[in-house]
């Protein structure tokens, strides 16, 4: 053994953990879009809790992850700590299935027989070389082409790693030291245990702990007495770092997640180390007691321990949870009633960008339709001022304003996590309308203001003034839903619709004014009012705008080549597409009819009011008058 064979040695280790970290982040990255969704539908089986935590796991290639992500799960209230019990349990064994992938090494396939393209000198190559012809040639064609390249990238030089460790290794065989220190491991189980559990904790990774033994399972120097308390100490190692993670920051349910795994892994542990003692007194371990590991038994033993423990501790997911109820105490928190959809803006999903920013879609849809609903009521109060829905127009107002401070500053957060363009292009677009629905909401308290300010005054826009606006209000309702459909669909079509409706819309106010100056001019409506009107048309037509930008920015998300050209896009969209002039012409069309039909009937209802009279138009019968 020298400096170049520990070189050798450290550098595979450095490729094998890059390979993984890689392939684990693609396969996070593919299946994350769904996974919350699949987690979410656990029922209260813990069998098929468990089920799913395996499945889960075996695909992301990692337990870590399936746990954080569980925990925040938790922590937003879409799981109970009971259902995420038989998903650690099943995580835990998922993580078995790297190391069988890697048992590959033990293949020793005959020159020229085709199972050799299953062998790791085989296969690292084949999938770097299919990786880099995905990124290369996929990606302006296929928006997760990167993602499936780096998952086959990572695959392939996570075998190139394997294969430098067990080249190096060979002559680690020879060397006193290293024989004296295997020797050592195999007189005191304590130690092959605290050693599995310290390079776990400082890998951070069962499946690269057991790798790195696979690897080293070549030099001939692993005896199974020596190196199964080692595998036993993965479990523990593994699993402090995870309930560190899941405690950041978090509920204290979502804290009892790591918790459990803990004293799940403390039992799984104890176990396994009381069970071989006992089943070795008894003569029944002779066979493989001093056998030689190869990359397979290691595999096999690692996987049998945990399928074992798994089929045994089921039962006990009750003691567990009760215990993490006493280690983690509740803590006496104001709730807000949104408190689930806040908590689910968790740092702990920054490692699978997909389900954060699907925490961020959901709260800003949230925002959006809190939004709309106050503009709804604001207009209401017009004609029916109710001090109790102006209260709840400000307590909604609030719950829009910390929305979009909390979504913010985790936007930020989230930012330097973000690798995949595809997410990069998310974000931007949630940063631009986190402040476009706050601003909905203000248009919304400004309109509720005014409406109180005429109630303060006993005074009311006139029957016709409030027709007219009706049907303007109608075009903003259409407006709104367009926006709401563009943005929570990433609907094309809804998008394009609104830019002609906003047209439309600065025409009906242009209409509006020059109809209220008629009508003040001839004593129909309150001069005095007449700020009021103003203003109300002004956030109606802000409201308008507000949506074009929010249609605007779907626009871009769904076709981003035109994200550095999106002001000429619009400009010539609104000037030379014909669709756009045909949508802008029938819509005009149709709301110009229906504010010409009220116009006309409330002119053969009404009388002229005398010049300076209060018109409360929405009660008042000008027959009457």
């Amino acid at each position: 053994m020298d400096f170049f064979n520990v070189l050798t040695l450290a550098g595979g280790l450095a490729m094998f953990l890059y390979g993984m970290r890689l392939m684990g982040d693609g396969l996070k990255e593919s299946s994350s879009g769904t996974l919350k969704q699949i987690m979410e539908s656990v029922t209260n089986n813990v069998f098929k809790a468990f089920l799913l935590g395996l499945a889960v796991t075996a695909i992301i290639q990692s337990s870590t992850a399936t746990i954080v992500i569980t925990s925040g799960l938790v922590g937003a209230g879409l799981l109970t700590l009971h259902q995420s019990l038989g998903i650690i349990i099943g995580a835990n064994v998922g993580t078995t299935v790297t190391g069988q992938i890697i048992r590959l090494l033990d293949m020793n396939a005959e020159k020229g027989s085709w199972l050799r393209i299953f062998q790791p000198s085989s296969l690292a190559p084949i999938a770097l070389i299919i990786g880099i012809i995905i990124i290369m040639t996929g990606s302006k064609r296929f928006s997760n082409a990167r993602t499936i390249g780096s998952i086959a990238i990572g695959f392939g030089i996570l075998f190139s790693g394997l294969l430098n460790m067990t080249s190096a290794v060979s002559s680690f065989a020879e060397s006193p030291l290293v024989q004296d220190l295997f020797a050592g491991l195999g007189n005191n189980p304590l130690a092959g245990y605290l050693t599995g559990a310290g390079i776990a904790f400082v890998l951070q990774s069962s499946s690269a702990t057991i790798g790195i033994l696979q690897a080293f399972s070549s030099s001939g120097l692993l005896i199974w007495h020596a190196i199964y308390p080692v595998i036993v100490g993965v479990y523990l190692g593994d699993c402090v770092t995870t309930a560190i993670v899941c405690s950041i920051g978090a509920r204290p349910e979502a804290g009892r997640v790591g918790i459990v795994n803990i004293l799940y892994n403390l039992s799984k542990s104890a176990l396994v180390l009381i069970v071989v003692a006992v089943v070795r007194s008894l003569g029944l371990l002779d066979w493989i007691w001093d056998a030689t590991l190869n990359s397979s038994l290691i595999a096999n033993t690692n996987t049998i321990f945990n399928l074992a423990c798994a089929l045994v501790l089921i039962p006990m997911v009750p003691v567990f949870e009760k215990l993490s109820r006493k280690i983690v105490k509740d803590e006496p928190v104001v709730e807000n009633k949104y408190q689930d959809k806040l908590d689910a803006l968790n740092p702990v999903f920054f490692a699978t960008p997909a389900l954060a920013l699907n925490s961020c879609y959901d709260i800003l849809m949230t925002q959006l339709q809190l939004a709309k609903e106050n503009i709804s009521r604001a207009y209401g109060l017009l004609t029916d001022y109710e001090e109790d829905v102006y209260d709840l127009i400000n307590e909604d107002e609030g719950n829009i304003d910390m929305f979009a401070d909390r979504i913010s500053g985790y936007l930020v957060a989230l930012l330097p996590h973000l690798k995949d363009s595809l997410h990069v292009a998310i974000l931007n677009q949630y940063y631009k309308v986190f402040s476009e629905f706050e601003r909905l909401g203000d248009h919304a308290v400004n309109i509720a203001n005014n409406a109180r300010s005429m109630s303060e005054k006993d005074t009311a826009f006139s029957s016709i003034a409030m027709s007219e606006l009706n049907v303007l209000y109608s075009l903003l309702e259409k407006i709104l839903d367009e926006t709401e459909i563009a943005f929570g669909k990433r609907d094309l079509d809804a998008a394009y619709h609104i830019q002609p409706l906003r047209k439309v819309t600065a025409d009906l106010i242009g209409e509006l004014k020059d109809n209220h100056l008629s009508r003040m001019s001839r004593g129909q409506c309150n001069v005095f009012l007449d700020p009021n009107f103003e203003n109300l048309l002004s956030d109606m037509m802000r409201i308008a705008d507000v949506s074009s930008n929010v249609g605007e920015s779907v626009v871009i998300r769904v076709r981003p080549e035109l994200a550095d050209k999106e002001h000429h896009y619009f400009r010539d969209l609104r000037h030379e597409d014909p669709n756009y002039n045909r949508a802008y012409l029938k819509a005009r069309d149709e709301y110009f009819e229906q504010l010409s039909a009220v116009t006309s009937v409330e002119k053969e209802n009404a009388a002229p009011a005398q010049p300076g009279q209060v018109i409360s138009a929405a009660v008042r019968d000008f027959d009457d008058a």
